[in-house]
Protein backbone atom coordinates (compact mmCIF):
# COMPACT_ATOMS: atom_id res chain seq x y z
CA UNK A 1 0.00 0.00 0.00
CA UNK A 2 1.41 3.35 -1.02
CA UNK A 3 2.08 6.34 1.18
CA UNK A 4 -0.96 8.49 2.03
CA UNK A 5 -0.43 11.95 0.58
CA UNK A 6 -2.43 15.14 1.01
CA UNK A 7 -3.21 17.53 -1.85
CA UNK A 8 -5.71 19.76 -0.01
CA UNK A 9 -4.63 23.17 1.36
CA UNK A 10 -7.71 23.09 3.64
CA UNK A 11 -6.68 19.73 5.11
CA UNK A 12 -3.15 21.07 5.49
CA UNK A 13 -4.37 24.01 7.58
CA UNK A 14 -6.60 21.78 9.67
CA UNK A 15 -3.59 19.60 10.48
CA UNK A 16 -1.59 22.70 11.38
CA UNK A 17 -4.47 23.87 13.56
CA UNK A 18 -4.66 20.56 15.40
CA UNK A 19 -0.94 20.76 16.15
CA UNK A 20 -1.00 24.39 17.33
CA UNK A 21 -0.38 24.60 21.07
CA UNK A 22 -1.56 27.65 22.99
CA UNK A 23 1.41 29.81 23.95
CA UNK A 24 1.20 31.32 27.44
CA UNK A 25 -2.45 30.32 28.05
CA UNK A 26 -4.71 32.24 30.42
CA UNK A 27 -4.10 31.07 34.05
CA UNK A 28 -7.80 31.32 34.93
CA UNK A 29 -7.37 29.03 37.95
CA UNK A 30 -4.24 30.78 39.26
CA UNK A 31 -5.19 34.30 40.33
CA UNK A 32 -1.70 34.88 41.71
CA UNK A 33 -0.33 34.57 38.17
CA UNK A 34 -2.97 36.62 36.41
CA UNK A 35 -1.42 40.08 36.61
CA UNK A 36 1.89 38.90 35.19
CA UNK A 37 0.04 37.09 32.38
CA UNK A 38 -2.07 40.16 31.70
CA UNK A 39 0.98 42.40 31.29
CA UNK A 40 2.59 39.88 28.91
CA UNK A 41 -0.62 39.36 26.95
CA UNK A 42 -1.26 43.06 26.39
CA UNK A 43 2.31 43.56 25.18
CA UNK A 44 2.10 40.49 22.94
CA UNK A 45 -1.18 41.66 21.41
CA UNK A 46 0.24 45.08 20.61
CA UNK A 47 3.31 43.47 19.04
CA UNK A 48 1.22 41.10 16.90
CA UNK A 49 -1.02 43.89 15.62
CA UNK A 50 2.02 45.94 14.61
CA UNK A 51 2.58 49.66 14.38
CA UNK A 52 -0.45 51.95 14.33
CA UNK A 53 -0.71 54.85 11.87
CA UNK A 54 0.61 58.27 12.75
CA UNK A 55 -1.88 60.44 14.61
CA UNK A 56 -3.30 63.43 12.72
CA UNK A 57 -5.82 66.08 13.66
CA UNK A 58 -9.38 64.75 13.41
CA UNK A 59 -10.59 67.83 11.52
CA UNK A 60 -14.19 66.84 12.29
CA UNK A 61 -16.83 68.13 9.88
CA UNK A 62 -20.62 67.82 9.96
CA UNK A 63 -21.98 67.54 6.43
CA UNK A 64 -25.68 66.81 6.94
CA UNK A 65 -28.32 66.80 9.69
CA UNK A 66 -31.58 64.85 9.56
CA UNK A 67 -34.25 65.12 12.25
CA UNK A 68 -35.67 61.68 13.07
CA UNK A 69 -38.27 60.54 15.57
CA UNK A 70 -36.80 61.34 18.98
CA UNK A 71 -33.28 62.05 17.79
CA UNK A 72 -31.22 63.77 15.12
CA UNK A 73 -28.81 62.04 12.78
CA UNK A 74 -25.67 63.93 11.77
CA UNK A 75 -23.35 62.72 9.05
CA UNK A 76 -19.84 63.53 10.19
CA UNK A 77 -16.44 63.03 8.59
CA UNK A 78 -13.06 62.96 10.33
CA UNK A 79 -9.45 62.08 9.49
CA UNK A 80 -7.58 59.15 11.02
CA UNK A 81 -4.53 59.28 8.74
CA UNK A 82 -3.08 61.86 6.41
CA UNK A 83 -4.54 59.87 3.51
CA UNK A 84 -7.65 58.30 5.11
CA UNK A 85 -10.95 59.75 6.33
CA UNK A 86 -13.93 58.13 8.04
CA UNK A 87 -17.62 58.88 7.35
CA UNK A 88 -19.96 58.18 10.27
CA UNK A 89 -23.42 58.86 11.64
CA UNK A 90 -23.68 60.64 14.97
CA UNK A 91 -27.06 60.00 16.59
CA UNK A 92 -28.10 62.38 19.38
CA UNK A 93 -31.27 62.00 21.49
CA UNK A 94 -33.49 65.08 21.50
CA UNK A 95 -33.72 64.71 25.27
CA UNK A 96 -29.97 64.97 25.85
CA UNK A 97 -29.12 68.37 27.32
CA UNK A 98 -25.96 67.62 29.31
CA UNK A 99 -22.97 65.29 29.38
CA UNK A 100 -23.88 61.60 29.61
CA UNK A 101 -23.26 58.08 28.29
CA UNK A 102 -22.37 57.26 24.69
CA UNK A 103 -21.86 54.13 22.60
CA UNK A 104 -19.62 53.39 19.64
CA UNK A 105 -21.73 51.10 17.41
CA UNK A 106 -19.75 48.90 15.02
CA UNK A 107 -21.49 47.28 12.04
CA UNK A 108 -20.87 43.79 10.68
CA UNK A 109 -20.54 42.60 7.09
CA UNK A 110 -23.06 44.21 4.77
CA UNK A 111 -23.89 47.78 3.77
CA UNK A 112 -22.06 49.38 6.70
CA UNK A 113 -23.34 52.09 9.03
CA UNK A 114 -26.63 52.51 7.12
CA UNK A 115 -27.81 49.08 8.26
CA UNK A 116 -27.35 49.65 11.98
CA UNK A 117 -28.67 53.21 11.73
CA UNK A 118 -31.88 52.12 10.01
CA UNK A 119 -31.18 54.15 6.87
CA UNK A 120 -32.80 52.99 3.64
CA UNK A 121 -31.56 53.68 0.13
CA UNK A 122 -33.67 56.84 0.21
CA UNK A 123 -31.76 58.09 3.24
CA UNK A 124 -34.82 57.85 5.48
CA UNK A 125 -34.97 55.95 8.77
CA UNK A 126 -36.77 52.62 8.70
CA UNK A 127 -39.76 52.01 10.94
CA UNK A 128 -38.86 50.13 14.11
CA UNK A 129 -40.62 48.03 16.68
CA UNK A 130 -41.46 50.26 19.63
CA UNK A 131 -40.41 47.71 22.28
CA UNK A 132 -36.70 48.47 22.38
CA UNK A 133 -36.05 46.24 25.39
CA UNK A 134 -36.64 43.28 23.08
CA UNK A 135 -34.75 42.25 19.96
CA UNK A 136 -35.06 44.64 17.03
CA UNK A 137 -37.46 43.81 14.26
CA UNK A 138 -34.81 43.35 11.58
CA UNK A 139 -31.97 42.31 13.86
CA UNK A 140 -29.59 44.99 12.64
CA UNK A 141 -30.48 48.59 13.46
CA UNK A 142 -29.16 48.53 17.02
CA UNK A 143 -27.67 52.03 16.72
CA UNK A 144 -31.21 53.43 16.47
CA UNK A 145 -32.35 51.38 19.46
CA UNK A 146 -29.40 52.73 21.44
CA UNK A 147 -30.12 56.38 20.69
CA UNK A 148 -33.78 55.83 21.58
CA UNK A 149 -32.59 54.43 24.89
CA UNK A 150 -30.88 57.77 25.52
CA UNK A 151 -27.31 57.13 24.37
CA UNK A 152 -25.32 59.38 22.07
CA UNK A 153 -24.21 56.96 19.34
CA UNK A 154 -21.38 57.13 16.81
CA UNK A 155 -21.57 54.61 13.95
CA UNK A 156 -18.63 54.78 11.51
CA UNK A 157 -18.12 52.90 8.25
CA UNK A 158 -15.30 50.38 8.52
CA UNK A 159 -12.75 50.17 5.71
CA UNK A 160 -14.19 48.34 2.67
CA UNK A 161 -17.80 48.93 3.77
CA UNK A 162 -20.48 51.55 3.16
CA UNK A 163 -19.05 54.76 1.77
CA UNK A 164 -15.58 53.23 2.09
CA UNK A 165 -16.25 50.30 -0.25
CA UNK A 166 -14.37 50.30 -3.55
CA UNK A 167 -15.76 48.68 -6.69
CA UNK A 168 -14.95 45.00 -6.89
CA UNK A 169 -15.84 42.29 -9.45
CA UNK A 170 -18.62 39.98 -8.29
CA UNK A 171 -16.25 37.04 -7.95
CA UNK A 172 -13.91 38.99 -5.63
CA UNK A 173 -14.26 40.00 -1.99
CA UNK A 174 -13.07 43.38 -0.74
CA UNK A 175 -11.94 42.11 2.68
CA UNK A 176 -9.64 39.54 1.10
CA UNK A 177 -8.33 41.88 -1.58
CA UNK A 178 -7.61 44.49 1.06
CA UNK A 179 -5.62 41.92 3.04
CA UNK A 180 -3.43 41.28 -0.02
CA UNK A 181 -2.57 44.97 -0.33
CA UNK A 182 -2.03 45.34 3.42
CA UNK A 183 0.29 42.32 3.50
CA UNK A 184 2.36 43.78 0.68
CA UNK A 185 2.62 47.03 2.66
CA UNK A 186 3.64 45.22 5.86
CA UNK A 187 0.52 45.88 7.90
CA UNK A 188 -2.90 44.30 8.44
CA UNK A 189 -6.48 45.57 8.03
CA UNK A 190 -7.48 44.81 11.62
CA UNK A 191 -4.82 47.16 12.97
CA UNK A 192 -6.03 49.93 10.65
CA UNK A 193 -9.69 49.45 11.55
CA UNK A 194 -8.87 49.37 15.25
CA UNK A 195 -6.98 52.62 14.80
CA UNK A 196 -10.02 54.19 13.12
CA UNK A 197 -12.20 53.01 16.03
CA UNK A 198 -9.82 54.38 18.65
CA UNK A 199 -10.00 57.72 16.89
CA UNK A 200 -13.79 57.32 16.79
CA UNK A 201 -13.71 57.16 20.58
CA UNK A 202 -11.71 60.41 20.48
CA UNK A 203 -14.55 61.95 18.46
CA UNK A 204 -17.05 60.91 21.11
CA UNK A 205 -14.90 62.14 23.98
CA UNK A 206 -14.55 65.54 22.32
CA UNK A 207 -18.34 65.96 22.19
CA UNK A 208 -19.87 68.22 24.84
CA UNK A 209 -22.75 65.79 25.44
CA UNK A 210 -20.50 62.81 26.21
CA UNK A 211 -19.11 61.85 29.61
CA UNK A 212 -15.61 60.45 28.99
CA UNK A 213 -16.03 57.86 31.77
CA UNK A 214 -19.20 56.36 30.29
CA UNK A 215 -18.44 55.24 26.74
CA UNK A 216 -19.47 51.76 25.64
CA UNK A 217 -18.82 49.68 22.52
CA UNK A 218 -21.28 47.41 20.70
CA UNK A 219 -20.69 45.18 17.68
CA UNK A 220 -22.25 42.28 15.81
CA UNK A 221 -20.31 39.59 13.90
CA UNK A 222 -17.34 41.34 12.25
CA UNK A 223 -18.26 44.37 14.36
CA UNK A 224 -18.08 42.11 17.41
CA UNK A 225 -14.59 41.02 16.41
CA UNK A 226 -13.48 44.62 16.52
CA UNK A 227 -15.49 45.39 19.67
CA UNK A 228 -13.69 42.57 21.49
CA UNK A 229 -10.22 43.65 20.32
CA UNK A 230 -10.89 47.34 20.86
CA UNK A 231 -12.11 46.84 24.43
CA UNK A 232 -9.12 44.63 25.23
CA UNK A 233 -6.73 47.32 23.96
CA UNK A 234 -8.44 50.57 25.01
CA UNK A 235 -9.24 51.07 28.70
CA UNK A 236 -11.47 54.03 27.85
CA UNK A 237 -14.18 51.53 26.93
CA UNK A 238 -16.39 51.27 30.01
CA UNK A 239 -18.74 48.49 28.86
CA UNK A 240 -18.89 46.13 25.88
CA UNK A 241 -21.44 44.04 23.98
CA UNK A 242 -20.02 41.31 21.72
CA UNK A 243 -22.77 39.71 19.62
CA UNK A 244 -22.35 36.72 17.30
CA UNK A 245 -18.62 36.20 17.69
CA UNK A 246 -17.20 35.26 21.10
CA UNK A 247 -16.38 31.56 21.09
CA UNK A 248 -13.00 30.19 19.97
CA UNK A 249 -10.74 30.84 17.00
CA UNK A 250 -9.68 27.22 17.02
CA UNK A 251 -13.31 26.08 16.64
CA UNK A 252 -14.50 28.76 14.22
CA UNK A 253 -11.39 28.19 12.10
CA UNK A 254 -12.74 24.71 11.38
CA UNK A 255 -15.79 26.17 9.62
CA UNK A 256 -15.04 26.63 5.89
CA UNK A 257 -15.44 30.19 4.53
CA UNK A 258 -15.88 31.52 8.06
CA UNK A 259 -13.04 34.04 8.26
CA UNK A 260 -12.32 36.99 6.00
CA UNK A 261 -9.25 39.09 5.38
CA UNK A 262 -10.39 41.79 7.80
CA UNK A 263 -10.65 39.49 10.83
CA UNK A 264 -7.23 37.88 10.94
CA UNK A 265 -3.61 38.81 11.44
CA UNK A 266 -0.38 36.92 11.06
CA UNK A 267 0.58 34.52 13.83
CA UNK A 268 -2.66 34.73 15.83
CA UNK A 269 -3.19 30.97 16.29
CA UNK A 270 -1.50 29.73 19.44
CA UNK A 271 -0.97 33.28 20.70
CA UNK A 272 -4.49 34.42 21.58
CA UNK A 273 -7.96 33.02 22.04
CA UNK A 274 -11.26 34.83 22.52
CA UNK A 275 -11.14 34.11 26.25
CA UNK A 276 -7.75 35.85 26.47
CA UNK A 277 -9.19 39.05 25.01
CA UNK A 278 -12.12 38.80 27.42
CA UNK A 279 -9.66 38.51 30.31
CA UNK A 280 -7.98 41.74 29.18
CA UNK A 281 -11.39 43.46 29.36
CA UNK A 282 -12.05 42.23 32.93
CA UNK A 283 -13.06 43.76 35.37
CA UNK A 284 -15.07 46.00 33.03
CA UNK A 285 -18.63 44.90 32.09
CA UNK A 286 -18.93 42.51 29.14
CA UNK A 287 -22.09 41.01 27.63
CA UNK A 288 -21.80 38.20 25.09
CA UNK A 289 -24.66 37.18 22.78
CA UNK A 290 -24.73 33.70 21.23
CA UNK A 291 -27.37 32.14 19.01
CA UNK A 292 -28.10 28.51 19.82
CA UNK A 293 -27.93 27.63 16.11
CA UNK A 294 -24.99 29.86 15.15
CA UNK A 295 -22.89 27.65 12.87
CA UNK A 296 -20.11 30.22 12.46
CA UNK A 297 -19.35 30.61 16.15
CA UNK A 298 -20.73 27.46 17.83
CA UNK A 299 -22.58 27.65 21.13
CA UNK A 300 -20.58 24.82 22.69
CA UNK A 301 -17.31 26.67 22.12
CA UNK A 302 -18.83 29.93 23.40
CA UNK A 303 -20.04 28.25 26.57
CA UNK A 304 -16.63 26.74 27.29
CA UNK A 305 -14.91 30.08 26.78
CA UNK A 306 -17.42 31.99 28.89
CA UNK A 307 -17.08 29.44 31.71
CA UNK A 308 -13.32 29.94 31.66
CA UNK A 309 -13.70 33.72 31.58
CA UNK A 310 -16.18 33.62 34.46
CA UNK A 311 -13.37 32.32 36.69
CA UNK A 312 -11.45 35.54 36.06
CA UNK A 313 -14.45 37.77 36.73
CA UNK A 314 -15.20 35.79 39.88
CA UNK A 315 -11.60 36.21 41.07
CA UNK A 316 -12.00 39.98 40.66
CA UNK A 317 -15.25 39.88 42.62
CA UNK A 318 -17.26 41.20 39.66
CA UNK A 319 -19.04 38.10 38.34
CA UNK A 320 -22.19 40.19 37.74
CA UNK A 321 -20.29 42.19 35.10
CA UNK A 322 -20.04 39.19 32.77
CA UNK A 323 -23.31 38.15 31.11
CA UNK A 324 -23.84 35.43 28.51
CA UNK A 325 -27.14 35.87 26.66
CA UNK A 326 -27.88 32.61 24.85
CA UNK A 327 -30.92 32.91 22.60
CA UNK A 328 -32.76 30.57 20.26
CA UNK A 329 -31.66 31.52 16.78
CA UNK A 330 -28.88 31.60 14.23
CA UNK A 331 -26.11 34.11 13.55
CA UNK A 332 -27.96 37.33 14.43
CA UNK A 333 -28.08 40.34 16.70
CA UNK A 334 -30.46 39.71 19.62
CA UNK A 335 -30.47 42.71 21.96
CA UNK A 336 -32.88 41.35 24.58
CA UNK A 337 -30.45 41.95 27.46
CA UNK A 338 -27.92 44.25 25.79
CA UNK A 339 -29.74 47.57 26.19
CA UNK A 340 -30.58 47.03 29.87
CA UNK A 341 -26.99 45.90 30.44
CA UNK A 342 -25.54 49.07 28.93
CA UNK A 343 -27.99 51.29 30.77
CA UNK A 344 -27.08 49.63 34.05
CA UNK A 345 -23.33 50.13 33.67
CA UNK A 346 -23.19 53.42 31.75
CA UNK A 347 -26.04 55.61 32.95
CA UNK A 348 -25.13 55.51 36.64
CA UNK A 349 -22.40 52.95 37.27
CA UNK A 350 -21.80 54.23 40.82
CA UNK A 351 -25.14 52.79 41.94
CA UNK A 352 -24.65 49.37 40.30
Amino acid sequence: MGKVRNFSPWAYWMIRLSEAAQHDPLPADRTDQFQGWRDRARERLVDLLGESPQRVDLDLETTDIVQCEGYRRERVVFDTEATMSVPAYLLIPNSRKSSGPAVLAIHGHGPGKDAICGVTNSGNPQSLDTNFDDALSDGQDYAVALVRHGFVVLAPDLRCFGERADWEPEDRYLCDGNLVHATMAGTNPMTLNLWDLMRSIDVLLDHQLVDETRVGVVGFSYGATLALFLSALDDRVAATVVSGYFSSWAESHKVPWNMCGSQVFSGMLGEFEHVDLGALICPRPLLIETGSEDLLFPLSAAQRSVEELQKVYLAFGVSDKLVHDVFHGEHAWHGAKAYRFLKRWLFDPTTS
